[in-house]
């Protein structure tokens, strides 16, 4: 009979385990459900929506690094210009709820018809929920765009037999650049070769990694001598090697 008082606890608190995880899970589909109403209010543009979301002390931090409060994010809300229209679905949802404050993180998956058009985006996001009286409010988030790979193209072999040879960045940094199976390889120092594919004429990027550009550099008589690795708005300047 002495069992049944700890049977019972451990049943009890099983119980209560149960029952917050799948309040856990009401919430998270809730707030799904509304960043979702959001971001169809944005397509439609529907401030309303997002003034009933936003806490009162909400700071939004976008794509392109601007900080806005509440007042500020609920007037960005308009309708599309004639001739844009399209979609945001909410992906890759993931949220974590500990008593009054809930964390989410997920992909804006944005498709948009631009004057018949079509782009495709995606956005990594993070967003901090607070319960107040009135329920939950947004109360932070922040946006950044996941780069993609740029579309390739095919260069001539002649162009891109340009390109092969050995380049320094440093005297203990060296690039080679090769053609293997007709296809340019690129490997610094002793590492893996991987490919190369061309975006322009001179402009070649590594599969996989978007953020960096080889530009390439030609003197007076067409021959090339160097590249500069450009990420984002930064220079690397490799130097071709005799």
């Amino acid at each position: 009979m002495r069992m049944w008082p700890v049977i019972a606890g451990m049943t009890a608190a099983w119980i209560a385990s149960g029952s917050l995880a799948l309040a856990s899970q009401d919430v998270s589909a809730n707030l799904k459900q509304r960043m979702q109403a959001l971001m169809d209010a944005v397509t439609y543009g529907k401030p309303a929506v997002w003034d009933d979301a936003l806490d009162a002390k909400v700071v939004i931090t976008d794509e392109n690094g601007e900080v806005a409060d509440k007042a500020a994010s609920v007037k960005q809300v308009v309708p599309l210009p004639k001739g844009i229209s399209g979609t945001i679905i909410i992906t890759d949802w993931h949220a974590t709820v500990e008593n009054d404050v809930a964390f989410s993180t997920f992909v804006d998956d944005e498709h948009e018809n631009f004057h018949g058009q079509h782009l495709h985006a995606l956005y990594r996001a993070t967003a901090t929920w607070i319960k107040r009286a009135a329920g939950w409010k947004l109360l932070a988030m922040q946006v950044m765009a996941l780069q993609q790979d740029p579309p390739a193209i095919t260069l001539p072999a002649k162009m891109t037999d340009d390109y092969v040879g050995r380049y320094s960045a440093g005297p203990d940094y060296v690039y080679t650049i090769a053609k293997a199976g007709g296809k340019l390889m690129g490997a610094a120092n002793t590492a893996k070769p991987t490919e190369l594919k061309a975006e322009l004429a001179d402009v070649l990027f590594r599969p996989g990694q978007p953020r960096t550009r080889d530009i390439f550099q030609r003197d007076a008589a067409g021959h090339v001598i160097g590249f500069l690795s450009r990420r984002e708005e930064r220079d690397v300047v490799f130097t071709r090697l005799k």
